[in-house]
């Protein structure tokens, strides 16, 4: 029997990254996510899995964001009992992204049964916190670059991917063939993260295309942070930063302090509300063989901003009127601290939302970028007055010319590449560029497809 590969997520959308392998009666998933956006995403979260969770020996994670982890709880709760492996600052993550993805879900269930604006009767979160902390005692750490051989007879190597911290490419070797999941790919010469680690030769290849049909402001994202900062501040106005908590806000954190050590902002106050933030700054910092700064310099970003712990402090934020920087998650405004200082700051033009990356479809990130005059949150509708930004260049993504860069690194074209992770547009122009420019044969393959692999 040849292997078979099952596009279980992760494409025609950014979200819901989830890759079955499969060999005689042996399974393998690689990457286990949540579907985020669009509500008719978010549903295919609480359909049936469309395998048996048992049946599956072995999971692999290229990194910690919810859209590659965050089905992990259901999947345990639903019977999964193999061991899930990925990079230690994967797993480091892993441990407080997780159970704060529970404990969300179970703060939106309660808050929509209270004030009655939910449809369902009652509310129900998808998993809850217990859940998400059964999950930690099946995470087993990879080292990067050793070849580690699973029960099913497969064997795997990480490498790193940039992106975020922990971020890994895998390739597995697995009856006679090589299949290579590019996870999301860094982006090159990134101050903080490692450029994605090339590949010299893979059978098949599973690539993402998140910004496959455009490439990034090459602009210093310290110089755009500090023009937008400074010019509402001057008006008097606060900048609310929806920023994921992994990898974005550090990196914020990072050229923040780069101003201030520069004379700029000087007397800018920025606050961290994100008790999750702040946990992944320890652990960044902990985990200095992943990253390029050195302990120092690291603690000296993280040390730009002043760490909001409380619910208390966070409301008291909230309600000061001076002119500050907030940073606060979640990224593309789906949740968490950040939607109370949206619903406070985004109504008046003083102020402005800055983006900081990719907003999927669906969300309120991708609304508010698209012009939105108001959006809902809480049940209630939000007026939208304020400046809206985005700096994609603070993306954690490769574009489409870095996506090539790494591509460009096989000494030989793939039997054949399938392009994922990406919006329909994007995974399409980045399928046009790699067949015309590299001669690759390439797959857009669809949700739920199966391919029998030679």
């Amino acid at each position: 029997m040849t292997l078979s590969l099952t596009f279980l997520g992760g494409v025609g959308t950014v979200t819901g990254s989830k890759y079955l392998v499969e060999h005689e009666r042996h399974r393998i998933l690689v990457d286990c996510g949540l579907f985020q956006g669009f509500k008719a995403l978010r549903l295919k979260n609480w359909a049936p899995f469309p395998v048996e969770p048992r049946s599956i020996e072995s999971i692999i994670l290229t990194h910690a964001h919810i859209d590659h982890s965050g089905y992990l709880p259901l999947l345990v709760k639903q019977g999964f009992a193999g061991r899930i492996l990925c990079s230690k600052a994967t797993a480091d993550l892993c441990e407080i992204l997780l159970p704060d993805a529970g404990h969300l879900q179970e703060k939106d269930a309660e808050f929509a049964n209270r004030h009655g604006f939910s449809k369902h009767k009652p509310a129900l979160p998808l998993y809850t916190l217990k859940d998400a902390q059964k999950v930690l005692e099946h995470l087993t750490p990879v080292a990067f670059d050793q070849d580690r051989t699973l029960t099913s007879g497969g064997r795997i190597r990480l490498r790193h991917a940039g992106h975020i911290l922990g971020a890994a490419t895998v390739q597995l070797d697995w009856a006679g063939s090589t299949i290579v999941f590019s996870g999301d790919l860094g982006r090159y010469a990134d101050p903080i993260m490692f450029d994605p680690a090339p590949i010299e030769r893979t059978d098949y290849l599973l690539v993402e295309s998140t910004y496959g049909d455009r490439r990034h402001d090459k602009r210093d994202p310290a110089d755009a942070l500090a023009e937008i900062v400074e010019t509402t501040i001057g008006r008097g106005g606060t900048v609310v930063i929806p920023a994921f908590a992994v990898g974005r806000a550090q990196s914020l954190m990072y050229h923040l302090q780069r101003l201030k050590s520069a004379g700029r902002l000087s007397n800018v106050p920025v606050f961290l509300d994100s008790p999750m933030a702040q946990d992944a700054s320890d652990i960044f910092c902990a985990n200095v063989k992943d990253q390029k700064l050195p302990p120092a310099e690291c603690r000296r970003s993280c040390a730009v901003a002043h760490y909001v712990r409380s619910v208390e402090e966070s409301k008291a934020l909230t309600a000061n009127p001076m002119p500050k920087v907030i940073i606060s998650a979640s990224g593309m405004a789906t949740g968490g601290r950040v939607l109370h200082h949206i619903k406070r700051f985004a109504p008046d033009p003083k102020n402005t939302i800055l983006f900081a990356g990719f907003q999927a479809g669906g969300t309120r990130g991708a609304a508010m970028m698209a012009g939105a005059k108001s959006i809902k949150m809480y049940g209630d509708h939000v007026p939208v007055r304020a400046q809206v930004h985005n700096l994609d260049m603070l993306s954690a993504h490769a574009d489409a010319d870095e996506i090539l860069r790494w591509l460009g690194g096989f000494k030989t074209p793939p039997r054949m590449t399938f392009i994922t992770h990406g919006e329909p547009a994007a995974s399409d122009a980045l399928r046009h560029r790699i067949e015309e420019e590299l001669k690759w044969p390439c797959l857009v393959p669809d949700q739920g497809q199966r391919v029998e692999l030679a």
